[in-house]
């Protein structure tokens, strides 16, 4: 016996990853892919955008030992807009043809126990990519202002606009508003981030910013 306990301590120290020695794999974060799809183009009408699709991929980072595995049926997805792109359970990012301007896409998966099934804390972990679709006329003679959101700060977190026509983790710029349209932008910190603030707006609220859009603007969004 005593024999049989110095070759599983002797097993446990000698390599990376053995079930017996109490770890089992951890997912740590998750990489969508691609990162940004842009559906349409400027000369061609929203409505003909419908139907348009790509499959979106999910990959799942671990620890215990480091591996990367395909997770996209796996995850629950959702998307902030779903009135501009849908996006199905398996990961299917569609343009409804609808409206135009960028949303948000997500994938989540909620940790409640390794992979090896061993109980767990559990931990929310979520990864975002930007589906964009092009304004009919966007960026010609007469088309509309174009608003941007920058981000600065150390830590994250995602903005979606009211009305919908702008969804981002990341720098993102539309030309969805028509001229005149007061946007309202709200900052959502992810993860144990915190909102820092807004530079550029015409009123904010807390964690809203109100953009009067009557030319192009660019409003800055801080998560610390």
């Amino acid at each position: 016996m005593r024999q049989k306990l110095r070759w599983l301590t002797a097993l446990c120290i000698g390599v990376t990853f053995v079930p017996s020695c109490g770890h089992d794999q951890q997912l740590v974060s998750i990489t969508v892919q691609p990162t940004t799809e842009t559906f349409g183009a400027a000369n061609i009408p929203v409505s003909a955008d419908a139907g348009l699709s790509v499959q979106l991929r999910a990959l799942g980072n671990y620890i215990h030992p480091p591996v990367t595995k395909d997770i996209t049926n796996q995850v629950q997805w959702f998307s902030n807009t779903p009135d501009m792109v849908s996006v199905s359970p398996t990961g299917l990012a569609t343009a409804t043809g609808l409206s135009c301007g960028g949303t948000l896409i997500s994938a989540t998966v909620t940790t409640n126990s390794s992979a090896g099934n061993r109980p767990s804390r559990g931990a929310i972990v979520t990864a975002f990519m930007t589906a964009n679709v092009v304004c009919f006329g966007s960026g010609g003679t007469g088309s509309n202002p174009t608003l941007t959101v920058d981000f600065l700060g150390p830590g994250s977190g995602t903005i979606t606009s009211s009305p919908p026509g702008l969804g981002c983790a990341t720098t993102c710029s539309t030309t969805a508003f028509p001229n005149g349209t007061p946007v309202q932008l709200t900052a959502n910190p992810t993860g144990t981030s915190v909102f820092g603030g807004w530079v550029g707006c015409d009123k904010v609220n807390g964690q809203v910013c109100t953009v009067n859009l009557i030319t192009d603007r660019t409003v800055t969004v801080t998560f610390n």
